[in-house]
């Protein structure tokens, strides 16, 4: 199952990897100004981009550190990332494939590591942030920004089934609470936890996924039909029977791997 869903994803990263570099929901945003301003880099540091997407991170910290690690599982992404980050004349990062979940680097290799709005397709977060762990130097941090589901457990099973409709490839938002069990059961120290409101236009966020008209039609239907507290929850926006959108939510995470005694 877990080899399937990384087929998917790579299937589904690869026809679409231009458009992520160019989403301004992917480029812009108050949660990678908060990861840059948060990050402490400077000209010393190594930091690995784990699932670097179109290579938003990776462009904004290349200019403050020593040497990025812009790492993903799809090829064209990678491809999309580089002439990106090179076109804007940044020569300091390195573009690696690979797994999230089983990392090709030595441990201890980097002060900093960053994922962003990536985990929700990794089939093995444990594994993805142990790896994390793994790789980074004691007192080193990791800096995390993914979709976050609702606590209630009725709410997240609806995002997270939409979002399924929407992209194959999508595994599980988890709720805040569960990301905060993960990183203190890995070694890693909570240091911030911040949430952000993420409105999403329907359009837009099925355009971006390549979404055919009949799977629009199925993922507006979900949505269209919820309950009112659904409905209300998600702040779900329509328009004559046309949905326009919705807003869910993102949190910024930022841990520090706790030194040995």
């Amino acid at each position: 199952m877990s080899e399937r869903i990384k087929e998917q994803v790579q299937q589904q990263f690869a026809k679409n990897a231009g458009k992520y570099v160019s989403s301004a929901l992917h480029a812009k945003g108050a949660d990678l100004e908060l990861l840059v301003s948060a990050s402490q880099a400077h000209r010393d540091m190594k930091v690995l981009d784990i699932a670097t997407g179109g290579g938003h991170v990776a462009n904004a910290l290349a200019p403050l550190v020593k040497q990025v690690t812009a790492y993903d599982l799809t090829e064209e992404m990678l491809k999309s990332a580089a002439a990106f980050i090179q076109g804007n004349g940044h020569r300091n990062v390195d573009f690696i494939r690979g797994d999230a979940e089983a990392l090709p680097f030595a441990a201890a290799s980097f002060e900093l590591v960053t994922c962003r709005i990536a985990a929700h397709h990794f089939p093995d977060i444990p594994a993805f942030i142990s790896e994390a762990g793994r790789v980074l130097k004691p007192g080193g941090r990791l800096q995390l920004i993914d979709n976050v589901a609702p606590e209630d457990k009725a709410l997240a099973g609806f995002y997270n089934e939409v979002e399924k409709l929407r992209d194959p490839s999508h595994v599980r938002a988890l709720p805040k609470s569960e990301w905060i069990q993960l990183l203190e059961r890995s070694g890693f120290r909570l240091e911030a936890l911040i949430c952000f409101a993420k409105p999403f236009n329907f359009a837009d966020w099925c355009e971006r996924a390549g979404l055919a008209q009949p799977e629009q039609e199925r993922v507006k239907a979900a949505f269209l039909q919820a309950p009112q507290g659904t409905r209300d929850f998600f702040s779900i926006r329509e328009d004559g029977g046309e949905l326009l959108g919705f807003t869910g939510e993102a949190a910024y995470m930022q841990a520090s791997k706790v030194r040995p005694d």
